[in-house]
């Protein structure tokens, strides 16, 4: 397929360029220490919804500061309605915006809360969600994160065990989730539980929107193999949720959830990273220091960069289509990406032999960064879904074949 712009969004991309290059602080700059983020949407050295609470005055008031700018376009939440703080933008301008972003290596605010969140309310939440919630999440002003995952309940999503028992106005909410992403930095969170324990699985499920300083929620931090915390458990003990912050029918969370997760596309994001991780090892291999630090059998590695830079290209054309399609596209594009992960980071650490396995950036080839690289990836094929589940949705949903 043709992807050029058309002179539209060729005028909306330069548009999108000169603001990243005016608007941007100059303050905010990327942490050399920190991790790659596994986030797809997220650039290194930054994670805004850390960021806009660092004790570093510098980083915190440069995250607010880009926010409030990306606010006043509606670029937080670019295909929003105007009347939420939207921009109004087709899903082609908003994949441009992202791209070029990315490409300037600046963060994306507000990620789950503009992206899977908001569109679900704007769907099926009622009137006086979307506005108690969505303008707050358009202005940077909220974080969310997404409570899904349980002890022994992740890939089989719909054996979760938290529980809540209606009690008036309000539900009491016990149990556990974990691996939540962010969940350390989050203000509030979307939860299933269990409202109905005689139902069928799937359908005694109820979904409850948690601000996270509700009594009884218990936040705590998830170190994980590169020693940062990017994940964290949470704990319900008796914590009592309004009823008015259920979305949909009692016992019918798992529609609303799935709803929510058709609007997780796997977009540009993950596509620009692998590239400019790519071409970022290709310059350094070309130069004295690379030449001197590469393994001396460069012919299969040449080979297997040149398969990843295709495959880089295919995943950018897979980014695009799911822009514009449904249903089980963006599950092929990212289980491709997730995958390519995987070989990527083994590429990289390929190129430099017993170097790659150097830990410690300093004077290590390229500051290690293959290396990270490597455990970074190691959760990619299960994050945000399995590869089995993503196989399962393009199975049925993609090629129509029977569940079982």
């Amino acid at each position: 397929m043709n992807w050029e712009d058309t002179p539209e969004e060729a005028e909306f991309r330069d548009e999108v360029r000169s603001f990243v290059t005016t608007r941007f602080p100059a303050s905010y700059r990327p942490d050399p220490e920190a991790e790659h983020s596994l986030e797809p949407e997220d650039v290194w050295g930054y994670s805004w919804a850390v960021d806009r609470r660092s004790p570093d005055p510098a980083r915190r008031d440069g995250a607010l500061a880009w926010a409030a700018a990306l606010a006043e376009r509606g670029w937080i939440t670019p295909q929003w309605p105007r009347e939420y703080g939207g921009a109004g933008l087709s899903a082609e301008q908003e994949f441009i915006l992202q791209e070029e972003m990315m490409r300037a290596r600046v963060p994306t605010v507000n990620g789950i809360g503009a992206f899977l969140l908001g569109p679900t309310i704007l769907e099926l939440g009622t009137d006086e969600q979307k506005a108690e919630h969505l303008p707050r999440i358009a202005r940077g002003e909220t974080t969310w994160v997404q409570g899904f995952s349980e002890p022994g309940s992740g890939s089989d999503l719909a054996s979760l065990r938290t529980r809540a028992v209606r009690d008036g106005d309000h539900y009491v909410v016990n149990g556990q989730k974990v691996w939540t992403s962010l969940g350390a930095q989050a203000d509030w969170m979307f939860v299933l539980v269990r409202t109905d324990p005689a139902a069928p699985k799937h359908k005694g499920i109820t979904f409850l929107l948690v601000d996270t300083e509700t009594p009884g929620v218990t936040v705590r931090p998830i170190t994980d193999i590169r020693g940062d915390t990017p994940f964290a458990e949470v704990f319900f003990d008796d914590a009592r949720v309004p009823v008015a912050n259920r979305v949909g029918a009692e016992n019918r969370g798992w529609y609303v959830a799935m709803t929510a997760l058709g609007f997780e596309r796997a977009g540009i994001g993950a596509t620009v990273k692998f590239e400019q991780a790519l071409s970022t090892l290709v310059e350094y291999l070309k130069s004295d220091e690379g030449r001197a630090h590469a393994r001396p059998d460069t012919e299969g590695l040449r080979l297997e960069i040149a398969r990843r830079y295709t495959e880089v290209r295919v995943l950018y054309n897979l980014a695009r289509h799911s822009t514009s399609s449904g249903d089980y596209a963006g599950s092929v594009s990212q289980l491709f990406g997730a995958e390519l992960h995987q070989r990527l980071a083994r590429t990289g650490a390929k190129a430099f032999g017993q170097l790659a396995e150097l830990w410690q950036r300093e004077d290590a080839p390229l500051g290690a960064a293959f290396t990270h690289l490597r455990l970074d990836s190691v959760a990619a094929t299960f994050l945000g879904g399995t590869t089995e589940i993503q196989r399962n949705v393009i199975a049925t949903r993609g090629l129509g074949l029977p569940k079982s």
